[in-house]
């Protein structure tokens, strides 16, 4: 399964504090030789200022408890550099300690900033302490007090760049902290700003909106809600063009999320399209999945697929969650898969065939015959149940004949009115770009 391993391609678009736990998990799920792991691990800390990890490691990788001379030296620079970035930042970080001193800081802040100068001879430079110090503690992997110490710095700051900044490594932090809900608000914070902000060029915009989504995979797959969100992120045009112009690798959380989210119906069909367009570029078994059921009716292929997206989702980090006792356990992602992908191949067989033979026997025991049974990926009294469940929950719209032994699949025809919304509810879009374009091309000629 190491084939379909994502972690090659998703590690280039993360802070390398975010890399680690991908690591983590590859190596509880031992998709590599071990030893892989931590030398990856290593190089990874070379770059950061958590040294003491760095050493336990190569203890662990060398069999010894010697450890470099470099390391050692190494060491012995981040304490110095820790305690003059302390100093230097100290005025400032005793004055956000006093919380009657902050209340006075609530108002406009750049007269703040002024009597913040005048009162304890705090300015721009101790400010910009604070970003450092803030910025060396993330890389000592205390993230807590990144965390704190970079939203001080945030209301203080009156430059956007290094605010923005500022933001991604809060992101980071409560991320690495597993702060989900507040991680979740920092994200759309950010997204805000990027959608909003005037780039230099275009492609610097798309690259942010990249690493948005990347970054977002951690939130997404641990929030309550954010099966849902993924789909509002990730599906709309400008975030769906960047997933499929940069990193088409996307699309299978894309689609693991469409598959167990049966509200978002209605967007699902333009996906198919997606799929259907990148698999030139990209293709797992989750997408290889949709388009046997949707593109090719091959129900045959989508079993064996469905046994091989289990074993995707088992040993993905993002789709695979971790429990609070350390272990990861995917059930009920892996669960909620499974059932919703045996849906989606009993709807588009039942809409091909309209009859399911129930057999001799009875009405209800035999309500699906052995070869649907087969693409279910169930044995045959498994996928009895499962079909009678489903129709007896309403979840489909059907009816059992027992004179002729039969499930009869109503067809489901949208209205007249619903087919010209799904038709025109992209024409204001379209029409608005073609209009921008037609501005721009007249402009340009009217300058020549």
């Amino acid at each position: 399964m190491a084939n379909y391993d994502l972690t090659p391609r998703i590690a280039p678009h993360l802070d390398r504090h975010l890399v680690f736990p991908l690591l983590e998990f590859l190596q509880e799920r031992q998709l590599y030789e071990n030893d892989q792991i931590l030398k990856a691990k290593i190089e990874l800390l070379n770059k950061t200022n958590m040294v003491d990890y760095a050493m336990d490691i190569h203890k662990s990788l060398y069999h010894t408890e010697d450890v470099p001379q470099e390391m050692v030296d190494m060491r012995a620079e981040v304490v110095a550099r820790l305690k003059a970035q302390e100093e230097a930042a100290a005025p400032l970080v005793a004055f956000l300690q006093n919380a009657s001193a902050v209340q006075d800081l609530k108002a406009d802040k750049q007269y703040n900033l002024q009597m913040l100068n005048d009162r304890y001879q705090i300015g721009p430079e101790q400010i910009e302490a604070l970003y450092q110090y803030a910025k060396f503690q993330f890389e000592c992997g205390n993230y807590s007090g990144a965390a704190d110490y970079l939203y001080q710095y945030r209301a203080l700051c009156t430059n956007s760049e290094r605010s923005l900044s500022a933001l991604w490594g809060k992101l980071a932090a409560e991320i690495l902290m597993q702060n989900w809900d507040i991680a979740l608000e920092e994200l759309n914070r950010l997204k805000e700003i990027i959608d909003s902000k005037s780039f230099a060029s275009p492609a610097n915009q798309v690259q942010s909106r990249i690493w948005l989504m990347h970054w977002s995979l951690f939130i997404f797959f641990n929030h309550d809600n954010g099966r849902t969100q993924i789909i509002d992120l990730f599906n709309q045009d400008k975030y769906l063009n960047a997933i499929q112009t940069t990193a088409p690798h996307l699309l299978r959380y894309l689609a693991t999320a469409f598959i167990v989210n049966k509200r978002r119906r209605p967007q699902f069909k333009d996906f198919i399209k997606v799929v259907q367009q990148e698999q030139h570029s990209y293709k797992d078994p989750i997408t290889e999945f949709l388009a046997c059921v949707y593109v090719n009716y091959d129900f045959d292929e989508a079993q064996k697929k469905m046994s091989e997206c289990e074993e995707v989702i088992l040993n993905d980090p993002f789709l695979g969650k971790q429990v609070e006792d350390g272990s990861f356990s995917t059930v009920p992602l892996r669960d909620e898969f499974l059932e919703n992908a045996r849906l989606f191949i009993f709807e588009t067989y039942c809409r091909i065939h309209q009859r399911i033979d129930m057999g001799l026997v009875s009405p209800i025991a035999d309500v699906c015959d052995r070869v649907l049974a087969e693409k279910l990926n169930l044995n045959y009294e498994e996928a009895e149940r499962w079909i009678v469940n489903l129709i007896r929950s309403s979840k489909l719209d059907a009816k059992i004949d027992s004179k002729t032994g039969t499930v009869i699949m109503e067809p489901n025809h949208p209205n007249v009115y619903e087919q010209l919304i799904d038709h025109t509810k992209a024409l204001s879009g379209r029409t608005y770009k073609l209009v921008s374009q037609l501005l721009e091309h007249a402009q340009a000629q009217s300058a020549r």
